[in-house]
């Protein structure tokens, strides 16, 4: 997913509310305000490592428990004695989630053209 291609299906987008009825486009946008993600709120849960919360931010449940399962691991496996298990498995954890923090602006954009996406299909007329 490359930023450039993620904007152009955003414009895409933003010219299909354009086209929608005064009212519509009303409503959209207090729905979609009330939805959208703010990509650097996503960047600061995930640049503090704070296991995983960014992953809950989107909405992303499921691998925001197993983020946050394989930190706390790492944690216990220093606790126990195995300091440099523990750390392997945090440093493994915190480079998986490297790459999520430098495309943090294309994925939440993403999510929120998923957003624009099906509120527009539920505004539009059938």
């Amino acid at each position: 997913m490359d930023i450039d291609s993620v904007k152009q299906h955003e414009e895409m987008l933003r010219l299909q509310v354009r086209e929608l009825e005064d009212a519509q486009r009303k409503n959209f946008y207090h729905q979609f305000n009330q939805k959208m993600k703010d990509p650097d709120t996503y960047a600061v849960l995930n640049y503090l490592f704070l296991a995983g919360l960014h992953h809950f931010y989107l909405g992303k449940i499921a691998r925001g428990w197993i983020n946050l399962a394989v930190f706390a691991l790492g944690l216990l496996l220093i606790v126990l004695g195995l300091g440099w298990l523990g750390a392997a498995v945090i440093l493994l954890i915190s480079l998986v989630e490297l790459k999520a923090l430098f495309q943090s602006e294309a994925i939440v954009t993403d999510h929120n053209n998923r957003i624009m996406e099906e509120l527009l299909s539920q505004l539009r007329p059938q």
